[in-house]
């Protein structure tokens, strides 16, 4: 699944060779999170100097300037965007250009890198090797509780996506076994899934499985079991390798997921 390519980055390798993602770590950077903090994020406090140093760091591994990248605002919704080259550079140095309101993106243009940043909430990627139509978007509890998965899947399909080649990956967040959430989240869980997802710890809290929830979302919009991946990577747990919001209390800083399409 993901691997380890450098002191900074875990890497996938698509079926499709001109398919590239990624997902960076937490250390080989600039920023004081703790001092060598390779943190992605704008909102939290870092300078921004320094956040947009460590994205030059990685923009210059993965040979994509950053330039050529678009970030989503962010917000813990559902919207899904579909961005073309005149979107290159939204939310690359501020959070004001950012695509605004949107925690999905979408694109068929070669070279654009579409970029997101996590700590926990789940990276999902995907790919249609048919039709070129890429895709990556947040999904933290809430995101996953409203199905952005699904609404990623019909956005692509809307666009001209063939669902049945659609692949999707689901990246490095917090797992099962370390993520606790109270009535009010488990309430929130479609009654279909509760007995998949949830396991009761006590009368007010439960473990939530974000992974099993948008695998079993991606397969109810059409992706065949086969279509559907996930890594065994936990941010939570892996305390060398991730920042992790819940972990760390919210003092943290954000990893960076990505995928791009090249020409070969």
């Amino acid at each position: 699944m993901f691997v380890s390519s450098s002191e900074k980055l875990l890497t996938f390798n698509w079926k499709s060779p001109e398919v590239s993602a990624g997902f960076t770590k937490r250390k080989g950077g600039y920023s004081p999170y703790p001092e060598g903090s390779l943190n992605l994020g704008l909102h939290i406090g870092d300078d921004p100097e320094c956040v947009v140093k460590n994205r030059e760091v990685v923009a210059e591994e993965i040979e994509v300037p950053l330039e050529r990248w678009v970030f989503p605002e962010q917000v813990h919704g559902t919207k899904v965007q579909t961005v073309t080259a005149e979107d290159r550079g939204k939310g690359v140095k501020d959070l004001e250009s950012a695509v605004q309101g949107a925690d999905g993106l979408i694109t068929k243009n070669e070279n654009t890198l579409l970029a997101g940043f996590y700590a926990d909430c789940v990276p999902l990627y995907f790919s249609d090797k048919q039709t070129g139509w890429i895709g990556l978007a947040h999904a933290g509890w809430k995101g996953t509780v409203n199905h952005m998965a699904g609404e990623m899947i019909e956005a692509l399909v809307t666009e001209g996506a063939e669902r049945e080649s659609i692949e999707m990956v689901i990246g490095p967040c917090i797992s099962k076994s370390n993520y606790i959430v109270d009535n009010h989240v488990a309430q929130q869980v479609s009654e279909k899934y509760r007995n998949d997802v949830l396991q009761l710890v006590d009368t007010n809290t439960w473990k939530l499985d974000l992974k099993r929830m948008n695998r079993l979302i991606a397969l109810e919009h059409g992706l065949g079991e086969d279509r559907v991946y996930s890594t065994d990577h936990c941010t939570y747990s892996d305390e060398e390798l991730f920042f992790s919001h819940r972990r760390d209390r919210g003092n943290t800083g954000r990893m960076l997921g990505y995928i791009v399409k090249s020409r070969c």
